[in-house]
C-alpha cells in the first residue's frame, strides 16, 4: 500500500503570514485545554465547595473520609460535564454554519460564545448560573473545535499538515499547563480565587476574536462557496508561490463534486463513506477511553487521593501538564516523518503498562478510608502518570483530532468531522460524569478498567487505521481508502448512487 508516496509535489514555501494564521487558530485550542484543566482545580477548591456544594466540602473534611468517594456528588460532576453535552449538541450546528458562512466566522463565534461562558461562571452566584455558564462554555467548544481542525488542515502544506494540525493539541496541552498554574495560585487567594481561575478562561478567546479579524479563509471554504477568484488569490498567498495551478484545479474538482451533495449527512451514510466515519468515530471513542481526561480532569484530586496535600497535588498536576506540552512537541517533530500509525501503537504498549501499574499500586496500597500511601509510593504513581501522559500525548491526543480533519472528502468533511467532534464530546461527557462515581465504586480497578480498552485500540490501530502521512487531503479516496486491505471493500463505485442518496 503506497499511501505514503507523493503525487507531484504542489508548491509552496514557508510564510510570515500563514505561521501567524496557525498560531491565532490553534487558540482555540488553548481554549479547550484550559477549560479542562481549570474544572478538576477549581472543584478541589474549598471556597467553591463551600458557596456551592457544602456536602461535598463536609464529606471531604470528614475525619473517616473514603479516598475514593469524597468527591462523589452528581451535580459537582455536572458542573463540568454539562459543557461537553452542550458541545456534542452544538457541533452539529457548528458544521453547517463552517460549510455556509466559513471556518473564520465559525472561529469568531466560538471565541465570544466561550468570553460569554467565562463572564457568567467568573460571576456565577448560584448553581444555574455556574451550570448555564457551562453550557456556554461548551457551545464555544463545540464550534471551535469543529473549525479549528479543519482550518489548519485546509490552510497546511500537505508534506507539514500533521505537523500543523498538531499545533491544536498542542495548545490543549499549553492551555491545560495554563489552568494548573493558575489553580495553583488561585487556590491561596480566599475567597474568590475560584472566580479568578474561570475569568481567565475569556483571556485566549479574546486572543482569538480579535485573531479572527487577522486569518484569512481557508481557500476550500472560499471555492466551495463559489469564491473562486478570491480562493486563487489566499491559495497564492498562504503558499507563498504564484504557481498553484495545480492545487487549485485539484480544490475546485473536489468542490464540484461536493456541490452534487445537497445532503452531506445523507451522504455519510452511504457504503463508500464509511471508511472515514468509522474511524473518526472510533478515534474519539479511543481517546478518551485511554483514560486521560479522567486523569486531567481531576488530577488534584487523584493526587489527594494517593496522599498529597492541597498545594502539593496541583505541583503535581503542572508537573504533568508541562510533561503534556513537552511531549506533544514530540508528535509535531515526528508525525510527518514515522507516520501516525506507529506513533499510535508504541503508545497503546506505553499507556497499558503504566495504567497497570499504577492500578496494582492503588488496589495494594490504598483502601478505602482514610490511609494514603507512603511518599515513595505516592512519588512512584506520579511518575508514571508523567509517563503515561508522554505516551499519550504525542499520539492519541493530538492523532485522534488530526486523522479525521484529513481523511473525509469535502462533500462530507464539515458533516463528518461534526460526528468526530461530537462523539469526542459524548465520550469526554460519560467519562467526566461517572468518573468521579467510578472511582467510588471501582476504587483502584477504574485504571484496569481503562488498561483494557488500550489493548483494543491498540489492535484497532494495527489492524484498521490506514496510513495518511503525506497525502493531499483531497486525494485520500484514491491513495488511502481504496488501498486499504480491510476498507477498500467499502469502497464501490457508487459515484452516482452516492450522489443520488446525499441529493
Amino acid at each position: 500500500m503506497e499511501t505514503g508516496n507523493l503525487p507531484p509535489a504542489f508548491k509552496s514555501k514557508f510564510t510570515f503570514y500563514m505561521a501567524v494564521c496557525w498560531i491565532i487558530a490553534a487558540f482555540g485550542g488553548l481554549m479547550f485545554g484550559y477549560d479542562i484543566g481549570i474544572s478538576g482545580g477549581v472543584t478541589a477548591m474549598d471556597d467553591f465547595l463551600i458557596g456551592f456544594f457544602p456536602e461535598v466540602y463536609e464529606r471531604k473534611r470528614h475525619a473517616q473520609e473514603n479516598n475514593y468517594c469524597k468527591y462523589d456528588n452528581q451535580l459537582l460532576q455536572l458542573f463540568t460535564s454539562s459543557l461537553y453535552l452542550a458541545a456534542l449538541l452544538a457541533s452539529f450546528i457548528a458544521s453547517k454554519v463552517c460549510t455556509v458562512a466559513g471556518r473564520k466566522w465559525t472561529i469568531r463565534w466560538a471565541s465570544l460564545l466561550f468570553i460569554a461562558g467565562a463572564v457568567l461562571t467568573a460571576g456565577g452566584v448560584n448553581k444555574i448560573m455556574l451550570i448555564f455558564g457551562r453550557i456556554l462554555f461548551g457551545i464555544g467548544v463545540g464550534f471551535g473545535n469543529e473549525a479549528v481542525p479543519l482550518f489548519l488542515s485546509e490552510v497546511a502544506p500537505p508534506k507539514h499538515r500533521g505537523a500543523v494540525n498538531i499545533l491544536f493539541q498542542l495548545f490543549v496541552t499549553i492551555g491545560i499547563l495554563i489552568a494548573n498554574i493558575v489553580n495553583y495560585f488561585a487556590s491561596k487567594k480566599h475567597p474568590w480565587g475560584w472566580r479568578l481561575s474561570l475569568a481567565i478562561a475569556a483571556a485566549p478567546a479574546i486572543v482569538l476574536l480579535l485573531g479572527s479579524f487577522y486569518i484569512t479563509e481557508t481557500p476550500t471554504s472560499l471555492i466551495e462557496r463559489g469564491k473562486h477568484e478570491k480562493g486563487k488569490a489566499v491559495l497564492k498567498k498562504i503558499r507563498g508561490v504564484n504557481d498553484v495551478d495545480d492545487e487549485f484545479d485539484q480544490i475546485v474538482r473536489a468542490s464540484e463534486i461536493a456541490h452534487q451533495v445537497k445532503h452531506p449527512f445523507k451522504k455519510l451514510m452511504n457504503l463508500s463513506s464509511m471508511p472515514p466515519l468509522i474511524i473518526a468515530i472510533l478515534l474519539q471513542v479511543f481517546q478518551q477511553f485511554t483514560g486521560i481526561n479522567a486523569i486531567m480532569f481531576y488530577a488534584p484530586v487523584l493526587f489527594q487521593t494517593v496522599g498529597f496535600g492541597n498545594d502539593a497535588a496541583l505541583l503535581s498536576s503542572v508537573i504533568t501538564g508541562l510533561v503534556n506540552v513537552i511531549s506533544t512537541l514530540v508528535s509535531i517533530l515526528l508525525v510527518d516523518k514515522v507516520g501516525r500509525r506507529v506513533l499510535l501503537i508504541e503508545a497503546c504498549f506505553q499507556m497499558f503498562i503504566t495504567q497497570s501499574i499504577i492500578g496494582g499500586i492503588l488496589h495494594a496500597h490504598l483502601k478505602s478510608y482514610s490511609d494514603t500511601l507512603g511518599h515513595g509510593q505516592a512519588i512512584l504513581v506520579v511518575l508514571l502518570v508523567c509517563v503515561y501522559v508522554m505516551g499519550f500525548a504525542w499520539s492519541w491526543g493530538p492523532l485522534g483530532w488530526l486523522i479525521p480533519s484529513e481523511t473525509f472528502p469535502m462533500e462530507t468533511r464539515t458533516a463528518g468531522f461534526a460526528f468526530a467532534v461530537s462523539s469526542n464530546m459524548l465520550c469526554t461527557f460519560l467519562i467526566a460524569q461517572a468518573f468521579l462515581s467510578m472511582l467510588c465504586h471501582m476504587r483502584a480497578m477504574i485504571f484496569f478498567f481503562f488498561a483494557g480498552w488500550i489493548v483494543v485500540m491498540g489492535l484497532f490501530a494495527f489492524f484498521l487505521l490506514p496510513e495518511t502521512k503525506n497525502v493531499p487531503i483531497d486525494l485520500m479516496v484514491e491513495r488511502v481508502w481504496k488501498q486499504h486491505r480491510v476498507w477498500k471493500k467499502f469502497m464501490v463505485d457508487d459515484n452516482q448512487s452516492g450522489i443520488e442518496a446525499g441529493r
